[in-house]
């Protein structure tokens, strides 16, 4: 196959790529506007995921869309209390959906790579993968993007995670998941991960559980970011309020925000109490509405996070637990807005600690560390420049496409 030939994708995802399903939504893009040839077969049922699919067609990717409401994935889920599959891999299932990508890989055939994303995607490459085997439809490269390794998530929010419930959910899923995602991940011609850290721990997964899993099948394809969109601007930056961003629906963020004003706020407020927080994100839950009175302010779902990033004067990332590479940071770090994380926020990026950003993890030394840097604008300023050089570096969603068309081409080879 020569190098400089655009590909042929159909490219799953179970759930319509958004700005805020960043990973997807911009892979595609870049995609496309490389020239390569991309089918998009994806569920939607929201009207703002209805114009991410319309961006997406103005790109030139052809769309295979099915509506998937919330009472079918909780039946879905239903359905997997049975059997040994954790809940997660049925959630976004949909028979009608899994025809419909059987039939756009074959009326497109030959195709160079069939790409599935994420655990809840994966039922969807098996789906592929048997009508390959079976004859229905001609042979091609079948990529599975697991993103994360859910395992990990799990055993970290079966421990961590501030609500009950998740707590429970994550203990019932934990011991399916460590089964299925390993088993599942053999299966494919290529697993991506976006970090080492994620890929080491689905390799050791894979050990424990004697699944054939090859080493050199299983590679790393970061995260990125939108350099044009987040960017820095000439607003004058608020010198004593920090920032925090994230779905805040998702319980790592809900969880570290709680822990943050609790553990960490009060020590920042006992020596400069006129310092602010606004917890920035969508659909958060009743304890983290809870937090916000006085100096913090939970802004809940809002247009355009960029404001926010570009007017605080740090920007915190204060994750107990999670996975994978942490979107909010790296859309800080665009921002040209200093940094603020625990170890585990930043686990998975190259950054230079004291350089591109800062690292503290106990409560006491988030709130020394934040007081600091807001005693210090020079430092912010520099920390700010070298965070943006970083980005440009590392995470520009065109070099990460280009790594990923690489991948691409020696699977369909």
């Amino acid at each position: 196959m020569g190098c400089n030939l655009p590909l042929k994708i159909v490219y799953m995802v179970p759930y319509a790529p958004t700005r805020i399903r960043t990973r997807p939504f911009h892979l595609i893009r870049a995609l496309a506007a490389e020239g390569h040839e991309v089918t998009l077969v994806t569920s939607c049922g929201h009207p703002d995921e209805d114009s991410a699919l319309e961006e997406l067609a103005a790109c030139g990717v052809r769309i295979v869309a099915e509506r998937l409401s919330i009472p079918r994935s909780l039946w879905n889920c239903l359905s997997a209390l049975p059997t040994p599959d954790p809940m997660q891999s049925r959630y976004s299932w949909k028979p009608r959906l899994a025809h419909r990508l059987i039939e756009a890989t074959r009326q497109l055939s030959p195709v160079d790579v069939v790409h599935v994303e994420h655990l809840r995607g994966a039922r969807y490459g098996l789906a592929v993968l048997a009508a390959m085997e079976s004859g229905r439809i001609p042979r091609a490269a079948v990529v599975w993007d697991s993103v994360d390794c859910i395992s990990s998530l799990f055993r970290r929010a079966a421990d961590q995670s501030e609500t009950p419930l998740v707590r429970a959910a994550a203990r019932f899923e934990l011991p399916r998941t460590t089964r299925y995602e390993p088993r599942v991940a053999a299966r494919f011609d290529r697993v991506l991960m976006t970090s080492e850290v994620d890929r080491q721990e689905l390799l050791e997964l894979a050990r424990r559980h004697s699944a054939n899993l090859a080493e050199n099948c299983v590679q790393v394809v970061p995260n990125g970011v939108d350099l044009e969109y987040f960017h820095p601007s000439g607003d004058t930056r608020e010198a004593r309020t920090l920032v925090m961003t994230g779905k805040m629906s998702y319980h790592a963020n809900a969880t570290a925000a709680v822990r943050f004003v609790k553990d960490v706020m009060p020590s920042v407020w006992a020596r400069l109490p006129d310092a602010r927080l606004w917890i920035v994100g969508k659909d958060p839950p009743a304890d983290v509405v809870k937090l916000g009175e006085g100096r913090v302010v939970v802004t809940g779902t809002v247009a355009d996070i960029r404001p926010f990033l570009r007017k605080a004067a740090i920007a915190v990332a204060p994750i107990q637990y999670g996975v994978g590479i942490q979107n909010k940071v790296l859309e800080a770090l665009a921002c040209a807005t200093p940094v603020v994380a625990t170890a585990q926020a930043v686990s998975a990026l190259e950054a230079q600690p004291g350089c591109e950003l800062v690292v503290a993890s106990s409560p006491s030394e988030l709130s020394a560390a934040i007081v600091a840097l807001l005693g210090d604008p020079a430092l912010r300023d520099r920390l700010g420049q070298a965070g943006r050089s970083f980005v440009e570096r590392l995470h520009d969603w065109r070099v990460v496409a280009a790594r990923l068309a690489e991948i691409y081409r020696d699977v369909a080879a």
